[in-house]
């Protein structure tokens, strides 16, 4: 095998497993599928992930991962959050991409599009969420437009989400939440 066809696998989980330990209820979790993608990393070698989402979305994201992996826009990982046992914070400090996760949207008691595989986050390192206090998560994460991995709303990734009717969380008024995309 040359370096061309090379592969590493992120994830290669059953949806049995990447839903274990969830506390979604079973009308929620008949509705999700697991999706493998495809994306190019950091390192310049593509990778195999999965991302568990609603499946009336299941096209939009196999396709807008075959334009980030035609575009060969470095993506950290995607791994299913149940290897983060079910914490966004520490998933995001890896930098993990990743849609299903049954919680609440910080700071209330609304669940968050997340709970029904309704939101996708990536690349939360080179695209925080930015508070209106100034607090930025994951901790020690910059936006910088232009960067490796940064989505813009001028971005093709971005324009895509949009234009199947996305919502992105970098035109939200607050908090700016650069890596959140998501389907209402």
């Amino acid at each position: 095998m040359n370096d061309n066809d090379r592969i590493i696998i992120d994830s290669d989980m059953s949806f049995a497993q990447a839903v274990e330990g969830t506390t979604a209820p079973l009308e929620i979790i008949d509705m999700l599928v697991l999706v493998d993608v495809a994306y190019y990393s950091f390192d310049g070698i593509r990778h195999q992930g999965q991302l568990v989402v609603d499946a009336r979305l299941e096209d939009d994201i196999f396709e807008i991962f075959e334009l980030i992996e035609r575009l060969k826009f470095p993506i950290g990982k995607v791994i299913p959050i149940c290897a983060y046992q079910w914490e966004d914070a520490d998933s995001m400090a890896d930098n993990n991409s990743h849609c299903f996760n049954f919680r609440v949207i910080a700071g209330t008691d609304k669940l968050s599009l997340h709970s029904f595989g309704r939101a996708v986050d990536i690349n939360p390192v080179q695209n925080p969420v930015i508070y209106p206090n100034g607090i930025i998560a994951p901790a020690g994460a910059f936006h910088r437009p232009g960067k490796s991995g940064t989505l813009t709303d001028e971005h093709p990734v971005v324009r895509e989400f949009v234009r199947r009717g996305w919502h992105w969380g970098g035109n939200f008024e607050q908090p700016k939440d650069y890596h959140h995309f998501e389907k209402p």
